[in-house]
């Protein structure tokens, strides 16, 4: 059932866990991440960030995700991830999706905090969650650009928290978007401090690479949403590329078959990972 990102970081709040953010560019990702969340009764967003959009137009993507997400039996919201313009995060909430993110983490922390606020005033319209980001998660959603880590300041959270009221803040505590050069060390002080200081569900993005371990740690110290995109396509790819070398596609629906299943491995395995199976 399609449900509003709010009520599944509520939940995750009180059950002292964290629910996974998929990112998905086609219908068989969509569908692998809904199996697992199936098979393990757990609650799962399905998310694409606006930098993804030339791959997956948002007019076509975005209601085959809104579509699957009411038509499936266990809670499912529909997030816009790193939304840059009012244009693109608009015309995602006119399909449906019941949380958008502005990501103003380049910006001086005022002007973050009123574009935050104009996005919270366009999200009350639909009744939509709002996502926000302070401090620099390092990478990009594209690899594009090389970003530096400019980890999250805890007087800029407890600034931007009673200002906006936003209902979910992505921090940065070492975390990068894309694969690691080496295993991340996270500023599990920084987490700590926000998290004492905040009643905020925060979020954690680039979650490709870090251990179980640091998951679990996140999810137990105020993080509640986890954001998973490069380890879906490359399980995606993963799976493909081994089904090809073992000859077990003979057609295009093999394929489709294949990439059904690397969606679906990934995502079971982070939702065992944060505690969300059973959560339904």
């Amino acid at each position: 059932m399609l449900v509003n990102m709010r009520e599944l970081l509520a939940d995750a709040q009180r059950g002292n866990y964290a629910v996974g953010s998929f990112s998905v560019a086609n219908m068989e990702m969509v569908l692998g991440v809904l199996k697992a969340a199936r098979e393990l009764n757990a609650p799962v967003i399905l998310q694409i960030a606006e930098v993804r959009l030339k791959q997956s137009p948002l007019e076509i993507i975005g209601p085959l995700m809104v579509a699957a997400a009411e038509a499936a039996n266990t809670p499912v919201a529909v997030h816009f991830d790193h939304g840059k313009t009012i244009e693109k995060i608009t015309q995602a909430l006119d399909i449906g999706f019941t949380s958008v993110m502005f990501d103003g983490s380049h910006l001086p922390l005022d002007e973050n905090i009123e574009m935050t606020k104009r996005v919270i005033e366009i999200a009350e319209e639909y009744d939509a969650a709002v996502e926000a980001e302070i401090g620099c998660v390092g990478g990009s959603e594209d690899g594009s650009e090389d970003i530096a880590i400019n980890c999250t300041r805890l007087e800029d959270a407890i600034k931007f928290e009673a200002q906006t009221n936003v209902d979910a803040l992505a921090i940065a505590i070492g975390n990068a978007h894309g694969n690691y050069k080496s295993t991340p060390k996270l500023r599990f002080d920084i987490l700590e401090e926000v998290e004492k200081n905040t009643d905020l569900p925060l979020v954690l993005h680039g979650g490709t690479g870090i251990t179980p371990d640091d998951f679990v740690r996140c999810a137990k110290t105020g993080i509640k949403k986890i954001n998973i995109a490069t380890a879906t396509f490359d399980s995606v790819e993963h799976t493909v590329r081994t089904c090809y070398d073992d000859k077990k596609i003979n057609g295009y629906y093999d394929l489709q078959s294949a990439e059904v299943e690397g969606a679906y491995q990934n995502a079971k395995k982070h939702i065992l990972i944060f505690g969300t199976d059973n959560k339904a």
